[in-house]
């Protein structure tokens, strides 16, 4: 794994990390899902992990706008 320090997306459910990942794959959002870090605790066991800036965050929330709702963000040093 890449190491540095990137924000991470938590989610409620598997099945919203695995739709999150379909919509950003389909829209070329960079990053890529990741079993969730022990940094952080959520209710599902994966996360989005993308570059920390404005224009990645701005792509994953357009991706996913009215689909999946993100638990939670972090950056988090990996």
């Amino acid at each position: 794994m890449e190491r540095g320090v990137f924000t991470v997306v938590t989610f409620k459910s598997t099945f919203d990390a695995i739709e999150a990942e379909r919509l950003c794959k389909e829209h070329e959002v960079p990053g890529r899902i990741i079993p969730l870090p022990t940094q952080v605790s959520a209710d599902c066991g994966l996360a989005w992990r993308m570059p920390p800036t404005p224009e990645a965050r701005a792509a994953f929330d357009e991706a996913t706008a009215g689909h999946v709702r993100a638990a939670g963000y972090y950056d988090l040093k990996l």
